[in-house]
This record gives structure tokens, C-alpha cells and sequence, in this order.
């Protein structure tokens, strides 16, 4: 059977407007070919190194299942579909890939802003769907510091940040990964501990440093201020840019902390994952508060995303995985992690029809676990009506 009739065969998986519980804004200018290709990677891509974008797994993809969107064949070369591109403009180029992304809530982290990107209720518009934000946990603490406040006053006044900043938030976010990596301890910092880290955080700011959150006590201050407020965490793990550090990227380094979590019954969430999803498979098996999706790497695998999602699904339970884009910046990022993430589920469940693993109504209800119900429950979120 082709993977085009087994998409067929489940037309349950189609119709779910998915819930998005982790992307990002998209850019309001058009782009030329480097800008786009740099978007298609983790790299800081230049285009003088290593070929072009368009000649792996998501540039493939993206001339399959996204040139259709733009009134174009499928496989179109990249020059025609950049023309097709700037011809339309960047709002209907947005338009077109969020509304037919088939979304009904976006969970958008805004954190990270290094140029104006669509709002989360612009992005909300477009596609058709509920708009929530997400608060940057080392953002907020970054924000307080440039605020003037002294190391004494810190941790008062992050709480009183995020207290303001989470009022119409679902969710944070730590990226310790990025600047620490995930090996952080168990234990609650006390306010004489953070107030003895933020200190020397503000000396290396005077002495003229960039004000950029680096120490594993204080990250893991944020994470508890997070769990205080009963907001679920969301933690980036495994693959990102070149910030990232890999193998300190593990989630099974957070073991610790997760043990020390576990009894507040918070949501903690591990984004991203790979290229350890099976590890992330496994912490989200033995805590049960602990979440996990594979998000930007659906779409970067291409093809291959079915296997990813069958790794993912060996250990963790089908109430425990979420869908997630991680789009930022090219609204085709949007619609090619819901196309890609629709295919390579209904492969697995399909191969697990054939196995006699579960039934149809089973397979639907999976479905619907994942790319709906679990965030809706995770977030305490309103739930989309099926299209």
C-alpha cells in the first residue's frame, strides 16, 4: 500500500484540527534564496558551504507538499518556487500555509524576537485558530535585570515578573539547554543562593558582558518560580543551533530534577528531542508528569518522518506525546510540520492496523490524543471543534 492510500485509509487523522503547543512568529518581509534556505536550518547558513538547502530531507519537502500550496506542481525547482513566492507576497504567502496547516490552537512561545514577526493573535488570524502565548522563563529574568534591580531584590522581583507576564499566558519556557545544557540539580535554590548568583551575574554584566542568562543555579530557579505558579514547563531539549552544546542537551540529564518535580504534579513538557526521543520516550513512560513531543524535527527528517514518530511512540504512552511545528520565521513551516507529522502518524497507525495492534476506533482515538486532546489537557485549554 503507498503512503498516499494509507493517509487515505485513516481520513480521521485529516480532519483533526491539531493543536500547535509550541511555534513561533513568522516574518512580515519576503526573503531571497539565502534568507529562505537559512530558515530551512539550525546552521548559521551562509549559502558558500555545503550546497544548497534545497538538496535535503525539508528542501525536498518543502518543493513536494508546499509548491501545491502556491499554485504549483509538486517538486517544482526552487528557483520557480522562490519567483512563485515573491510574486504572491509575504501576507498571502502566510495566509495560504497557516489557514491550510488545518490548526485549531497555537501555544507560541515570544520569547525570541531578533526581528518584528507576526503576533500571536495576527498568527491566530491566519490560521483559524486560538492564539496563546508562552513566557520565555530567561527572558523574564533578563528584562528584570536591565530593569535596574539589585541582586538582593532578584528573585522578588522575578516572581513579581512573571506574575504579571503570565496572566495570559498557558505555559513557560527554559531554554537552559542552550546556555547551560540540562544537567541541572534537584534541589530548590533558596533566596540567599539566588541572590548570591544574580550578584555575580550583575559584576559580569558591569564588567560589560551582554546581559544573557548562563548559570545553572538560576535557571533552575526559574524553573521552580514556573512550578510555584502552577504553570506547565516547557524545556528545550536535543537538536537546535549552534548554541547548543549536543550531548548536554539530553533529557535524561534533567533526571534529577524531574524526580525532585515530580510530586507537584506540574506539567513539564521536553521539546524538540532529538536526537533523543527514545530517551525523552522513556522519562515521559516512568514520570507522569513529564510530556514530550519531536516538533521541528518532523519536518527536517522529510520523508523519514514516519520513523521518527515510531520511535518516539515505542516507550512513551499515546497520552504522554504532542504535536508541535516549533515553526518560526517561513509560514511553510506551519503547514509542512501538519502535513508531515499527519503522514507519519498515519503510517504508524496504519502498520499497527495491519499488525492487529488496535482497531480503527482506536487508532482514530490515538489520533486525537496526540495531535488534540494531550495539549488541550496539559495547557487547560479550550478544545477545537473538528473540521
Amino acid at each position: 500500500m503507498t503512503s498516499t492510500s494509507v493517509v487515505a485509509s485513516l481520513p480521521y487523522v485529516e480532519t483533526l484540527r491539531l493543536v500547535d503547543h509550541h511555534c513561533h512568529g513568522v516574518l512580515r518581509r519576503g526573503v531571497d534564496r539565502t534568507a529562505f534556505e537559512k530558515m530551512l536550518t539550525e546552521s548559521r547558513y551562509t549559502g558558500d558551504l555545503g550546497g544548497s538547502l534545497f538538496d535535503s530531507q525539508i528542501g525536498f519537502a518543502i518543493r513536494r507538499w508546499c509548491a501545491p500550496v502556491l499554485d504549483l506542481a509538486p517538486g517544482v525547482d526552487p528557483h520557480s518556487y522562490l519567483d512563485r513566492r515573491e510574486e504572491l507576497g509575504p501576507d498571502e504567502v502566510t495566509r495560504r500555509f497557516l489557514s491550510a496547516a488545518g490548526l485549531g490552537a497555537l501555544c507560541i512561545d515570544t520569547g525570541y524576537l531578533p526581528e518584528p514577526l507576526l503576533s500571536p493573535v495576527e498568527l491566530g488570524t491566519a490560521a483559524g485558530a486560538a492564539a496563546y502565548n508562552v513566557v520565555r522563563l530567561e527572558t523574564a529574568a533578563e528584562r528584570v535585570v536591565r530593569s535596574g534591580t539589585s541582586a538582593a531584590e532578584f528573585a522578588d522581583a522575578v516572581r513579581t515578573q512573571l506574575a504579571e507576564e503570565t496572566k495570559t499566558a498557558v505555559a513557560v519556557k527554559s531554554i537552559a539547554a542552550y546556555r547551560v545544557g540540562l544537567a541541572l540539580g534537584g534541589s530548590r535554590p533558596t533566596d540567599a543562593e539566588v541572590a548570591g548568583a544574580a550578584g555575580r551575574w550583575l559584576a559580569v554584566i558591569d564588567a560589560g558582558s551582554p546581559v544573557r542568562l548562563a548559570d545553572e543555579l538560576l535557571h533552575r530557579f526559574l524553573i521552580w518560580c514556573g512550578i510555584d505558579a502552577q504553570m506547565p514547563i516547557q524545556a528545550h531539549v536535543g537538536y537546535g543551533d549552534a548554541d547548543i552544546t549536543l550531548h548536554r542537551s539530553d533529557p535524561s540529564l534533567l533526571t534529577d530534577l524531574l524526580r525532585a518535580l515530580q510530586p507537584t504534579g506540574v506539567p513539564v513538557i521536553l521539546l524538540h528531542n532529538y536526537p533523543f526521543h527514545r530517551q525523552a520516550g522513556y522519562l515521559a513512560q516512568v514520570f507522569p508528569n513529564v510530556f514530550i513531543d519531536v516538533s521541528l524535527a518532523t519536518h527536517n527528517v522529510g520523508w523519514r518522518a514516519g520513523a521518527l514518530i515510531a520511535e518516539t511512540l515505542e516507550l512513551a504512552p499515546f497520552g504522554k506525546v504532542l504535536y508541535a511545528s516549533d515553526a518560526f520565521g517561513l509560514p511553510e513551516l506551519y503547514y509542512l510540520g501538519s502535513v508531515l507529522f499527519r503522514r507519519g502518524l498515519a503510517r504508524v497507525l496504519h502498520e499497527g492496523l495491519d499488525e492487529e495492534s488496535w482497531n480503527h476506533a482506536d487508532a482514530d482515538r490515538i489520533a486525537h490524543l496526540i495531535g488534540v486532546e494531550n495539549a488541550c489537557r496539559v495547557y487547560g485549554i479550550e478544545r477545537p471543534i473538528a473540521r
